[in-house]
């Protein structure tokens, strides 16, 4: 097993994030359902214009999100987690890049079909500046978006 299984495990298992975004001038988390595009990399995440933290994304573009394992009995402090500190940006739906995107997001959710139909929703792609995977207790490492990439092509 690769050193970096836990994290892709964590990656592809868990669908929802905490996302941090500033909103008029003071933090702000929220929870988006996110998809990792492994191949680029990025995270995906599909936004209402309803949503404060869609706002915060279009005026301040540097965010983070926080994925978490699931419950498991143990120490909270033990469960496995990664912070993604990165940059955030609209997809533009007649981009090359859109129509790829859009068919991933919906291969993980399918029932958010009809929403890509409403206009107020916008695909943004999350381009991780730094990420930060805690394995456990007492068990964290750092990663370049470089290395980041690399975890994820190593099986």
């Amino acid at each position: 097993m690769s050193r970096f299984e836990p994290l892709r495990a964590l990656l592809r298992g868990q669908p929802i994030a905490a996302l941090g975004t500033l909103h008029r001038g003071e933090p702000y988390v929220s929870m988006v359902p996110f998809v990792l595009d492994e191949g680029v990399p990025e995270f995906l995440v599909h936004v209402s214009a309803l949503a404060p933290h869609t706002r915060d994304m279009f005026d301040h573009p540097r965010v983070s999100l926080l994925v978490i394992a699931p419950e498991d009995g143990g120490r909270a402090q033990a469960r496995a987690r990664a912070t993604i500190q990165g940059d955030a940006a609209p997809l533009d739906a007649k981009s090359h890049r859109y129509g790829g995107a859009r068919a991933l997001y919906l291969q993980r959710f399918a029932h958010a079909v009809d929403i890509f139909a409403l206009p107020d929703f916008s695909l943004f792609a999350i381009r991780p500046a730094s990420v930060r995977i805690i394995g456990g207790f007492a068990q964290a490492v750092s990663l370049t978006p470089e290395l980041f990439a690399r975890a994820l092509r190593e099986g």
